[in-house]
């Protein structure tokens, strides 16, 4: 892709601003963990596999300037570090996964100095950021099949390149698609409330040659209904052993009118969203947000002051709304009980 969401520039990492999407294309220099955290927490970065490689780098930018003496001061320092990163964010496993990564890494290089374990840290993220590249365009090559020409294919909240360090997770499958000669039309629920459908996808999708038309979130029964959408694909932030998955609030809602319509509905996701410690969805945590984000959403205030306000960022789908999930490791079908942990 002729962007990059997440990298490494000298001595910090450069961010796509995804709050200043699609008015303008703006980078954000986060030298120091405080503004990587704010980063996170306020989504100026965003997307399951993105978090993975920003902990990475995350890890290592609090570390770097360490004057621990001894491995046990430095890996305090690291645990501090990475519960500081970790409170940014609770849904999305792939932040957690990235910082488990770096830990592993300190702990195996315990008996190194510190400056060879900070060494040894640095090459870690940029492994890890390279591995989604990589995983991205597995992920592209497993689910173009998918996709026909003709199809007109629903999806929800932004799954492309800005929500990862490649091409994308269920905007990967359409990019490799269209990169083949396949040519089809894509709806992109707005997704409220922070319209991240309509903001970011449809700016992906049309500078990338896709046709894409924009829709509200209500509208897409009414297309199914006419007979208008083909099949469905979206992300995912966490997934659960049987195949529970947490995406973008509204993601459930698209998952039951689906199989209301007998449409398929594909979920695009590493191996890293996969959460295998939990049994099922129940036991995902549900980030709940800013009130503000409701009722001041576009801009300005559209509810009456001092309204009561629900705002969980995700929901989760039940595995037995979902035809299949697409990985870099090929297309997993029921029952995920057994081919997910087969494909692990």
């Amino acid at each position: 892709m002729k962007y990059k969401t997440v990298s490494w520039e000298t001595d910090k990492i450069r961010l796509i601003d995804q709050t200043k999407l699609p008015r303008e294309l703006a980078y954000l220099d986060c030298s120091n963990i405080e503004e990587l955290w704010h980063a996170i927490k306020h989504l100026i970065v965003r997307g399951a596999p993105a978090l993975g490689v920003v902990a990475g780098w995350g890890v290592y930018l609090g570390l770097r300037e360490s004057k621990a003496k001894t491995f046990e001061e430095f890996f305090r320092e690291l645990e501090s570090t990475a519960a500081y990163l970790a409170s940014s964010r609770p849904t999305a496993v792939n932040l957690f996964w990235g910082i488990e990564r770096m830990k592993k890494v300190a702990l195996d290089n315990k008996g190194r100095s510190v400056e060879e374990i900070k060494r040894r840290l640095f090459e870690e993220a940029k492994t890890i950021q390279k591995e989604d590249e990589n995983l991205c365009m597995a992920i592209g090559e497993a689910g173009e099949e998918l996709i026909k020409t003709g199809d007109n294919i629903l999806t929800h909240c932004n799954a492309g390149f800005l929500a990862t360090a490649g091409i994308g997770t269920a905007l990967g499958v359409l990019y490799t698609a269209h990169e083949r000669g396949k040519r089809f039309h894509v709806y992109a629920d707005e997704t409220r409330p922070l319209l991240q459908g309509a903001r970011l996808s449809t700016w992906e999708l049309s500078s990338s040659g896709i046709k894409v038309t924009l829709i509200c979130d209500n509208m897409a029964g009414f297309l199914m209904k006419q007979g208008k959408v083909d099949k469905v694909i979206v992300g995912a932030d966490r997934i659960a052993r049987n195949g529970d998955a947490a995406n973008k609030i509204g993601t459930y809602s698209v998952a039951c009118l689906a199989n209301h319509h007998k449409i398929p509905f594909y979920v695009a996701a590493p191996y890293s969203t996969f959460d295998l410690s939990i049994p099922d969805g129940s036991h995902i945590p549900i980030e709940e947000r800013d009130p503000r984000e409701v009722t001041e959403g576009l801009g300005r205030r559209i509810a009456p002051e001092g309204v009561e306000v629900y705002n969980p960022a995700f929901d989760v789908t039940p595995h037995s709304l979902i035809t299949a999930f697409v990985t870099e490791r090929g297309i997993i079908k029921p029952p995920y009980e057994k081919t997910i942990k087969r494909s692990s």
